[in-house]
């Protein structure tokens, strides 16, 4: 382990000690499941306080890139990423940008249409009987007439990660994670009220028609037809919720954050 314990400088010690670690931890410096000195020992390599170091290891912990063992064994190891951990972390930051109104809807609805419909050309190619069976199931759902809108909505992000879910690549499935978990939920709540089902399950169904067929091509197109067929529906709304906000204010109601 390599640790460079002599860049602290006055300001938030125990900060600058979690940075110096996580940035280890992220560089391979330090090695999954390495056990890191004890406090004591930190604080006397790091020149300060154990309280500072304990501060820092409890930042580290919060972040899930170290953990904490008791008994003779114990100590305090570096974690193995938790792909699903951070891609929560990316998704939260996402939703709170989106309530922030940092995004605008034209740069949402183009950025679902071309990365869904790069997941639609991969799906094609690599998707399994289960992933056609997940998006079958979410189809026969939707078309449940006594179906809350709350609960269409879900059904709508699980069918969407089910094709995303297809791909079949890691890389893509995280990043996809918080355009999925983020963004479609706020904007249907946006347009639940005034959402076409019967429109979505069509769009739906000739998206998982083709990926079952292995035509990358129809699913793509498929995909980018359903999504800017949502445009006119959000702006409509968006318009409709205009007066309720005064000038300067958030068009995303921070209200529809999960």
């Amino acid at each position: 382990m390599v640790l460079q314990y002599d860049e602290i400088v006055r300001g938030s010690l125990a900060k600058q000690v979690a940075d110096l670690i996580r940035a280890a931890i992220l560089e391979g410096t330090l090695k999954v499941d390495e056990r890191l000195p004890t406090e004591e020992e930190l604080a006397r390599r790091f020149g300060i306080s154990r309280p500072s170091v304990r501060e820092a290891l409890k930042a580290l912990a919060a972040q899930n890139l170290i953990r904490s063992r008791r008994g003779p064994a114990g100590g305090t190891f570096v974690n193995r990423p938790d792909l699903d951990v951070a891609a929560r972390t990316v998704t939260d930051a996402a939703t709170l940008l989106v309530g922030m109104g940092r995004f605008e809807i034209d740069e949402i609805v183009v950025a679902r249409g071309q990365t869904e419909a790069l997941c639609c050309r991969l799906a094609a190619r690599n998707r399994t009987d289960d992933d056609l069976d997940a998006m079958s199931q979410e189809l026969a759902r939707q078309q449940d007439e006594t179906l809350s809108d709350e609960d269409f909505c879900a059904s709508d992000v699980l069918f969407h990660r089910a094709v995303v879910q297809a791909t079949g690549n890691g890389p893509l499935q995280f990043i996809m994670h918080a355009m999925i978990e983020s963004f479609i939920p706020i904007t249907n709540m946006l347009i639940y009220r005034h959402h076409e089902r019967r429109r979505t399950i069509r769009a739906h169904q000739q998206i998982r028609t083709a990926i079952a067929a292995g035509d990358g091509g129809a699913a793509e197109t498929a995909m980018l037809d359903h999504i800017e067929g949502m445009r006119a529906v959000l702006n409509q709304a968006l318009e409709r919720r205009r007066p309720e906000y005064s000038e300067g204010e958030s068009r995303w109601p921070t209200h529809f954050a999960r």
